[in-house]
């Protein structure tokens, strides 16, 4: 029972109390929610409409080309155009090609180019991932940890950020005058007597081509890390470090544990970037190694459409159980 004065008069009402972290507090009015729909309803306007715009962008530009795709992979590519209609043998092709199956022996023989390109895909992601991590990582904690002043903090992280505000395409095609025979870095060699002559191992292969890769997304893994690192309570450091814990102990019971969030966005970030990767293939490495994503490409030149949507199922397919996995692995709500 509460009693207010409002002059000369006196009012009583009833409040219900519970008891709550921060001490008694007022109960919520049961019918509140219905109280604020009816509110939006008289006013003529319904809190729906706010997403509407969105909704309407991921239909038409998501789902309606996903849905399209996957028609396309059952329509048959004639000679004159294409044929509609629900035909596996795209399928049969993709798994079947180059002797995956041998139906004498009715045994499985080496996989298809295609599951091969797939797997090479994976490869060249994974290796990418690693690299990125190894290095990104102790860039982000270089900034977030060893950085005090906020400024400075946020001038280095944009001048990581510097490289990923020009074209995609540019990035590439710069590391052709750095990595060629008579680039940069063969030049650099050939003064230092280390090489006699100009090599050849670091354009148009695989070392090339990594690289290349690497300084293109490495931002990915830096900006996710960098945030996770720099939300840690610097209380929670410098307690453990009254309790006579090693820097190693921190890192390892404190510091890793709360940045694995922001670990795997990163790595999830490069993974649906790099699967789908094939600029780069093409400037660095001069189209001698095959991804899935120039192989979509170059049915797509060709005009054989429904083969290239199989190809773009299937890595869709492989990109989701990639980022399931890494999901399962690190638990990814502590960083919303």
């Amino acid at each position: 029972m509460v009693v207010q004065v409002h002059g000369s008069r006196m009012e009583e009402r009833d409040v219900s109390l519970h008891r709550g972290l921060i001490g008694a507090q007022p109960e919520p009015a049961a019918n509140g929610q219905r109280v604020n729909r009816q509110a939006s309803r008289e006013g003529g306007f319904s809190t729906g409409w706010l997403i509407a715009p969105s909704v309407a962008w991921l239909l038409l530009f998501l789902v309606i080309p996903l849905i399209s795709i996957f028609i396309f992979s059952f329509w048959t590519s004639t000679g004159y155009g294409l044929e509609p209609g629900f035909n596996l043998q795209n399928y049969g092709d993709y798994f079947v090609s180059n002797g995956f199956f041998d139906p004498e022996s009715r045994r499985f023989l080496s996989p298809s180019v295609f599951i091969k390109t797939l797997g090479t895909t994976f490869r060249f992601t994974f290796e990418v991932m690693l690299l990125c991590l190894l290095i990104g990582y102790p860039i982000a904690y270089f900034l977030a940890m060893r950085v005090n002043s906020f400024k400075w903090q946020m001038a280095l992280f944009l001048l990581c950020m510097v490289p990923f505000w020009t074209s995609y395409l540019i990035r590439a095609v710069a590391w052709l005058p750095m990595l060629g025979r008579r680039g940069l870095l063969n030049s650099m060699l050939l003064a230092l007597d280390i090489i006699d002559k100009p090599t050849r191992v670091l354009l148009y292969s695989e070392f090339g081509y990594t690289t290349a890769l690497v300084q293109i997304y490495i931002v990915l893994c830096v900006g996710p890390i960098f945030f996770s690192l720099a939300k840690i309570d610097a209380d929670i450091i410098e307690a453990a470090k009254d309790m006579g814990a090693t820097a190693f102990q921190i890192f390892r019971e404190i510091i890793l544990p709360l940045s694995l969030p922001g670990v795997a966005i990163g790595m999830i970030f490069i993974f649906v970037m790099l699967m789908g990767e094939f600029a780069t293939a093409v400037v660095v490495y001069g189209g001698k190694t095959s991804t899935v994503g120039t192989v979509i490409l170059n049915y797509y030149a060709i005009a054989n459409y429904p083969f290239a949507a199989v190809n773009a199922i299937m890595l869709m397919l492989a990109m989701m159980a990639g980022v399931i996995i890494i999901l399962r692995l690190v638990n990814i709500r502590k960083e919303l």
